[in-house]
Formats: C-alpha cells, structure tokens, sequence
C-alpha cells in the first residue's frame, strides 16, 4: 500500500457531518474528479469537494443528469484518475445501467448513495435504508458489487477511505450507502495525518505500450484476478466495451467467452468475500440470541441490545461495515449457536431476506424493520430480540 497524498488530508479534529466526512475521505483516498447532479440529501458530498479542489488539483463538474455523471467518472478513470458521484434514491435508479458498463469494463471508481424514504421522490430530506437490495442487483445481468453502510460521520470518513481501496484492489465498482441520518449527522471527525492513511494505489502496466491486452489477467495482483490498467493517451490503442469481450477487449459473441468473462468477473469478488467483509461483534459468543445491523440502524441496535441485557437476556451485536458481499461464514457460523437472529434495518425487509435465505432454518431469522422516514423505536427492537429468545 502506499500513503495518502498530503494535499488531500485535512489533519485534525473536525466537527463536520457525514456528507462532509464522505467528501474528506475520498479526497485523503486519491479522489481527484467527481461528476454530479444535486440531490437530497447529498448534495454537500458534492459541495465540500467542489470547495476544497482547487487547492489539489482535483475537478468537480455538474452533469445534466445522474446517467451522464456516471458516464463521465468511467471515462474519468480510464483517462487516469480516481473517481466517484454521489445521488440519492432517484438519481441512484438512473445510474444503474451506467453501473453495469463499469462492472463490464472493470472500472475502480467509488458511488456514495445518500439514502432516503422512497420510492419515487419519497422522502427527500428524510432518511431511508431501501436501496440495498437495488445496490446489489439494480443493474441487469449477473454480477457482484461491494457495499459499506457507515453509522457515523467518523465511519463516513473512515469508510470512503476502504471503499477507494476495494475499488482498486478488485477493479470494480464500490457503493457507500450513506443515509440521511448519517450524512446530516454532525460529530467529530478524527482525520489522520497523510502518512497513517494506507491507500491502494492502481494497478498499472508496465509493459511496452504496443503490446498491451487490457484484459489480459496473467496471475492478477495480491491474489485476485484482474489485469493491470494503463490510462488513454499513454502510447498505446486499446478497446473496451460493455459487450462481452476477451483479453484484447474485443467482442465475442460465444457462450464460452462469456462463460469464462463472467465467471471472472463474479469469481474475483465471491472467492475473496471473507477477505472483504468487515464486521464488528459484541459479545457474540454464549449469546443466546444475535442482532445483525448496519448504517444508522446500528445505533438504535446497540441501544436495545443493552436494554435487553438489563433484562437478562443474553444477547450479542455484529454490526456489517460492509454489506455486500453478505459476510456469509459468519453469519452461518453464529447462526449454529443460537435461537435466533434479529435483522435491524429501516425498511420492510431487505438484507435479511438474503440471510433468511443463507440460514435457511437453522434458527430463527426475524426482521426489526421500520419505515416512515425516521428510526426506529428501540423498544420495538426489544420485542423482536424477546421474541427470538423464546
């Protein structure tokens, strides 16, 4: 790994919100250009790198719409730089089919989704956690993505940060999926010096210009297996295209190369899942019931776990960093153990229809849900957890 380019770190203590932590962590990542159409909540990502460029060198440029934003952070990384935009609810649905072009072209580039209640407009300055299961199959075809849901401004900082990172080392596109509470939340914001700041750096060829293959893999980097990058107007000619192609680039049309680009494409994420997930567990082991969450729900979680504990339950907390991939050994591992887990999540049943899936039947899977624009009621999060006890 190598450090964060000094430029980009604000080093200190801030008492900034989410969106503004976001934006500070994609810059002490590398970030230097971000495509965008305003949109609440997230629009201060936008306007706090807008602010602060200048002074690095970066670009920010507001599009006509959320298709053309993404567009224009694909070709922004291929012309060299890292990259990211960030929407919310409407503007993540127009993105979609942009996300499937930079899954196909293998594209290291960062989307922050704001979230909000939806559908449609839905709530626009009210918080939501409804997208995730669009971000991991809003786009068409077979693929996988990286999600991680920060539940403060602190992890907003800290979060961006790791989602550049898995950009680059897996060559695919990374979701942080914010939500209103997070992004207007304000606290304080620790940001280390430049030098303690760990970054992936791309993964570039080294070769002669005229015998590049931009899908040439050769063993991959660090285990994973991608093909080195090199920029336009870096000597050499080259295609790439959402069409399913070879190692030159090019597209054929057979079962078999789209067989074996797939299986890539899928493979390098899935294969490295328990590398990837990134969770943290409170007194997990002897519990005789688990509370899975994530984002702004998490919070509301750790208060009624601590609620049920004064009521003598025993009770344990994983809190999911990262999503998507679902952290699936895991999950199976403490679901072997226990009576039942409880899914906290402010919508009407997302993520936990995927671990009622992954469990199937070896204990209880209840969903805490909730909607309406706020969070949750932690009593109602207390009923579910005695509800699985039982």
């Amino acid at each position: 790994m190598a450090k964060a380019d000094p430029q980009g770190v604000l080093t200190g203590a801030h008492y900034i919100d989410g969106d503004e932590a976001c934006a500070e962590g994609a810059m002490a990542a590398g970030c230097r250009f971000i495509a965008g159409y305003p949109i609440t909540p997230s629009t201060e990502v936008a306007e706090r790198m807008a602010g602060r460029f200048p002074t690095m060198g970066g670009t920010f440029i507001q599009m006509e719409d959320e298709l053309a934003s993404m567009a224009a952070i694909i070709g922004a990384c291929w012309g060299g730089t890292k990259s990211m935009t960030v929407t919310s609810g409407p503007g993540f649905s127009l993105m979609m089919e942009n996300v499937g072009l930079a899954v196909m072209m293998e594209t290291p580039l960062v989307v922050v989704n704001v979230q909000r209640g939806g559908p449609s407009t839905g709530l626009p300055t009210m918080p939501g956690q409804a997208d995730m299961m669009q971000a991991k199959w809003g786009s068409h075809g077979d693929y996988e993505i990286i999600a991680v849901a920060p539940n403060s401004p602190q992890e907003a900082f800290d979060l961006t940060i790791e989602a550049f990172n898995l950009s680059e080392r897996f060559r695919s596109p990374v979701f942080v999926m914010l939500d209103e509470c997070v992004g207007h939340m304000t606290e304080k914001v620790v940001i280390p010096p430049a030098d303690r700041i760990e970054v992936v750096p791309r993964f570039m060829y080294e070769g002669p210009p005229e015998k590049y293959l931009p899908y040439q893999v050769d063993g991959g980097r660090d285990g994973v297996p991608i093909s080195p990058m090199l920029h336009a107007g870096m000597g050499a000619r080259f295609h790439t295209t959402g069409l399913t192609h070879d190692h030159r680039g090019y597209p054929v049309m057979t079962p078999e190369c789209h067989e074996q680009l797939l299986s890539r494409l899928v493979g390098k994420i899935r294969d490295h899942k328990d590398e990837i997930v990134h969770v943290v567990e409170t007194d997990v082991e002897g519990a005789d019931v688990v509370v899975l969450s994530y984002g702004i729900s998490t919070r509301v979680a750790y208060g009624a776990v601590a609620d049920a504990k004064r009521k003598g339950l025993k009770v344990g907390h994983v809190e999911m960093k990262i999503v998507w991939p679902l952290p699936e050994t895991r999950i199976l591992e403490i679901a072997a153990k226990v009576k039942g887990l409880v899914m906290v999540e402010m919508n009407l049943g997302q993520v936990v229809r995927e671990v009622q899936r992954l469990v199937s039947g070896r204990c209880k899977v209840l969903l805490a849900g909730h909607y309406g624009g706020t969070v949750h009621d932690p009593k109602k999060v207390l009923s579910k957890i005695e509800e699985a006890a039982r």
